[in-house]
């Protein structure tokens, strides 16, 4: 499976430091709680988080000052939560490098949600990742995402956008395993978060019309999520 991206939240009221905790793990992210600003920037050398949730108002070293200190030895993703809703408290941390704002009280379904959206966006050039060719290709099995095709057996298979795209993605990273959660975020975007009925049916409905090959296989990985399979 993926190795795990680390995120380190900074807030001194530890009941909604945990819950966040609580809700990030959940999606399989490894997550790491400070209290102040000054132990984040002695801590972000060894963590190297993926992003960091970043309260503004903290003890000693303000989120502000550590947003400015972190930017000049790092562009990774950085979003800001505060009790303060005005206008400038936004514009500010915004300009001070950060990458969202989100307002206390928030929605913990909400905050998960823009932690993927800018995660996303945030995508340096890996080799791991999905391939930049819009075709796959195995036997019996060519997917192009260029002209929305697939040929299955040497016929052509009719196909809604979604299932396209969701198998494409799949074949794309072969014997990778994703969670439904993970799929939903990539396919569908942030909006469909806790419906993971919608994966389910269209695998239901991609197994119908593109049955287990010898070499290959839509697969159950089961508790987790599914995986394209290849022998």
């Amino acid at each position: 499976m993926p190795s795990k991206q680390k995120i380190l939240i900074v807030d001194d009221d530890t009941n909604i430091a945990e819950l966040i905790s609580l809700y990030l793990t959940k999606e399989f992210y490894e997550v790491q709680i400070v209290e102040d600003g000054e132990q984040a920037l002695q801590i972000f050398n060894t963590f190297q988080p993926n992003l960091i949730l970043l309260d503004l108002m903290l003890p000693g070293i303000d989120g502000y000052q550590v947003c400015r200190e972190i930017r000049t030895r790092s562009d990774i993703p950085i979003i800001m939560l505060s009790a303060k809703g005005e206008v400038f408290d936004k514009v500010l941390g915004l300009e001070l490098g950060a990458d969202d704002y989100m307002i206390k009280p928030f929605d913990s379904k909400e905050l998960v949600a823009r932690v993927k959206a800018v995660l996303r966006r945030f995508q340096p050039a890996r080799t791991d990742a999905a391939p930049s060719s819009k075709l796959v290709q195995y036997p019996d099995l060519i997917i192009n995402q260029s002209n929305y095709s697939v040929i299955y057996r040497g016929k052509t298979v009719d196909m809604p956008p979604k299932e396209l795209e969701l198998l494409f993605f799949l074949a794309s990273s072969p014997n990778q395993v994703f969670t439904r959660e993970q799929l939903l975020d990539h396919i569908w975007g942030y909006e469909y978060i806790g419906d993971t009925r919608t994966v389910d049916v269209h695998i239901k409905r991609l197994r119908e019309k593109i049955k287990d090959h010898d070499s290959w296989r839509l697969a159950t990985v089961w508790g987790i999520g599914y995986k394209f399979e290849v022998k």
